[in-house]
């Protein structure tokens, strides 16, 4: 059910955040037998800023839930191949058709958000948009064990349960307040610069490096492409924050002339977006009636775009380890995160500090590459995740102690 306040007042699982990350979670928990809330501060199917590219395991987890129809059916276009340019140097990927993959896919946001806030309707959880956290319920003990939100009338309204799950980004609520300290820190970020453009002739999407810079040119909904560029943080707070459409068609031409050409020439759509960048981290990922998700877990760089995908896939490690219902199934959620992140996590922040030279970016991509490999094999060793709201019931009694 989606509205804007909550059916009752205790449920075994309240999740901060109804994005890709919290949605996709309040899907896979409802999909268990498990009554889940999640709240959302922004509106049903608003949008956020994003990268919007989906990389295999992220496409995989879509294929594997039964929603990656939904996304299709949205309009968004089948990127079949993947170029990476270095200068004069063109590297093209095909595709290959495999596990139920047979191309990428980079949704916008109104759209991917959407699809899987429906799906976790479908599946029982309920969704509240326009809702806010203020705080957190602790028992004498220290022990999370349910949100104070903010109702219609603003007035605070208590809402009970096992487990609080913070799905609310980068800045997440829920990580500030369990003081969820960054178990491993980035040294290196980006500034990003990016707008969407209608009818570029695209032939999937294109990566774009040179000294100092990157470019992306992503294929989305509605016949537009998103056009990025990036560079340093503190070079893009220096040089480029103060005028952000003069500095992105400025890298533009300076990294991607062609492009640059084709971009002045095709209408656009909104307005440009800018993030300054946050080095990335890890965060602890559980405590004694807590856990974290998404953004509000682990972030890192957008250079290498594989946000999303991180998100669907620790969705589904964290759903596993609430369903277990132990502390121990909980420490095993972090674990696994953080040895299926970490590689993909120095490699990205490497990239991040854009001090490479082509042949070394180069070679960081092929470990990459490996890597994102390496992650879609532990994907598919998993057990196939049921697909639809007629589920299998897991136990739903949640670890008492931290």
């Amino acid at each position: 059910m989606i509205a804007t306040t909550p059916n009752r007042t205790t449920y075994d699982a309240v999740i901060v955040g109804a994005r890709c990350a919290g949605a996709a979670t309040a899907m896979l928990l409802a999909r268990r037998g498990l009554k889940v809330l999640a709240v959302e501060r922004s509106r049903y199917g608003s949008d956020t800023m994003s990268t919007h590219a989906l990389m295999r395991g992220g496409v995989l987890q879509l294929h594997r839930w039964g929603v990656l129809d939904a996304v299709r059916a949205a309009g968004t276009p089948a990127v079949r191949r993947t170029s990476f340019i270095y200068g004069d140097e063109v590297v093209a990927v095909d595709i290959v058709s495999r596990d139920g993959v047979d191309a990428l896919y980079s949704p916008r946001r109104t759209v991917l958000d959407r699809v899987l806030a429906d799906a976790a309707a479908d599946a029982g959880a309920e969704l509240a948009f326009g809702v806010r956290v203020d705080d957190l319920l602790r028992s004498d003990d220290g022990r999370v064990h349910g949100v104070v939100l903010s109702g219609e009338d603003g007035r605070p309204v208590q809402i009970r349960s096992r487990i609080v799950i913070g799905a609310d980004g980068v800045r997440s609520t829920v990580a500030r307040s369990v003081g969820a300290e960054p178990t491993h820190q980035g040294r290196y970020a980006s500034g990003v610069i990016y707008g969407y453009f209608n009818g570029l002739d695209v032939d999937g999407n294109r990566w774009y490096f040179a000294p100092g810079s990157g470019v992306g040119e992503i294929p989305t909904n509605d016949g537009d492409t998103c056009v990025f560029v990036g560079t340093r943080s503190d070079r893009f707070r220096a040089e480029m924050r103060s005028d952000i459409e003069t500095a992105f068609h400025a890298e533009l031409t300076r990294c991607a002339p062609e492009l640059a050409d084709a971009v002045l020439r095709a209408p656009m759509s909104g307005r440009f977006m800018a993030f300054a960048g946050v080095t990335g981290y890890l965060r602890r990922a559980w405590g004694p009636g807590w856990a974290l998700v998404g953004d509000a877990g682990y972030f890192k760089d957008p250079i290498t775009a594989h946000g999303i995908t991180d998100a669907l896939r620790d969705a589904e490690l964290l759903a596993d380890a609430v369903a277990a219902g132990s502390d121990d199934a909980l420490h095993g959620y972090e674990r696994r995160r953080d040895e299926m992140s970490l590689p993909l996590f120095e490699l990205t922040d490497r990239i991040a500090a854009y001090d490479w030279t082509l042949p070394e970016v180069q070679t960081m991509h092929r470990e990459l590459s490996r890597e994102m490999n390496r992650e879609v094999d532990a994907m598919l060793s998993w057990s196939t995740p049921a697909t639809g709201p007629e589920i299998h019931h897991a136990a739903t009694t949640l670890p008492r102690s931290a």
